[in-house]
């Protein structure tokens, strides 16, 4: 355990790891205390395109943890840096929440619905058939179609509730086009959390709660991975995978105890 604590840097998933919707993790507050305490360089980077940065500094303050907004990335600002560094100037038909056209606009990447260079599809509780009607007919027309994240479904407060991959999946079967998704386990986020961060890969640990996303993410990034299974895996699920993380703990707080 000596080796994970001396990490420069961490690089925490915060749905699952640091709440369930509006409710926080066990062990969380703990361990935050003892990244800014020890001057430890960190980074909540999430898959959920749905809150800005201050928004989610806010979320977090509500919960009693007082962490600033320059610590947060979300795979709402990386679609919206890949989108600019693919075709700067470009415009989109974005179904999802206002952090996301937020994002977008912060890029210089604009909202069109008559002839976009790009249908992009995150999070969002507006989801409808005439949303899903409309990207079908862009995409058909020549839109490429991107996913902040690929994730199937999170956690919530409530439980187990549909993600981008599964609002995706009919725009997808209905015109027969893939999607290229910007979240984890897409190294783009990893190395833009790293960059922000300003370490090596073997500097820091990645935390995690899922297999498919997270911890793939991390092995592929030469990053140490730790899960923890306050979030969608259990521990008889790591047995499904052909890979495995370097630690395991049912929660952050874990990570503390093991010092």
């Amino acid at each position: 355990m000596k080796e994970i604590m001396e990490k420069h840097g961490f690089i925490c998933d915060m749905d699952g790891v640091i709440y369930h919707g509006n409710k926080i993790l066990d062990g969380v507050k703990e361990f935050v205390t003892w990244l800014i305490e020890n001057d430890k360089k960190f980074v909540f980077l999430t898959n959920s395109p749905e809150k800005t940065p201050h928004e989610l500094s806010m979320k977090l303050g509500r919960m009693g943890l007082d962490v600033s907004p320059d610590h947060f990335y979300t795979s709402a600002m990386a679609t919206a840096a890949f989108l600019s560094a693919q075709k700067p100037g470009c415009t989109a038909y974005v179904i999802g929440e206002g952090a996301l056209s937020k994002a977008l606009y912060d890029q210089k990447i604009y909202m069109n619905d008559v002839n976009p260079d790009y249908v992009v599809v995150g999070e969002t509780r507006s989801y409808n058939f005439e949303k899903i009607e409309k990207a079908i007919d862009l995409v058909r027309k020549g839109a490429k179609l991107i996913g902040t994240n690929p994730d199937i479904t999170g956690p919530t407060e409530r439980g187990i509730m549909p993600a981008t991959g599964s609002l995706v999946a009919p725009i997808e079967i209905c015109t027969g086009k893939k999607t290229y998704f910007i979240g984890k386990p897409n190294p783009l986020m990893l190395r833009h959390g790293l960059q922000k961060l300003g370490c090596h890969s073997g500097d820091i640990a990645f935390v995690g709660d899922r297999m498919d996303t997270d911890i793939i993410a991390g092995i592929e990034s030469n990053v140490d991975t730790v899960l923890v299974l306050s979030g969608v895996t259990s521990l008889q699920d790591i047995d499904k995978f052909p890979y495995r993380p370097k630690y395991i703990f049912n929660n952050v707080g874990e990570i503390l105890t093991n010092e």
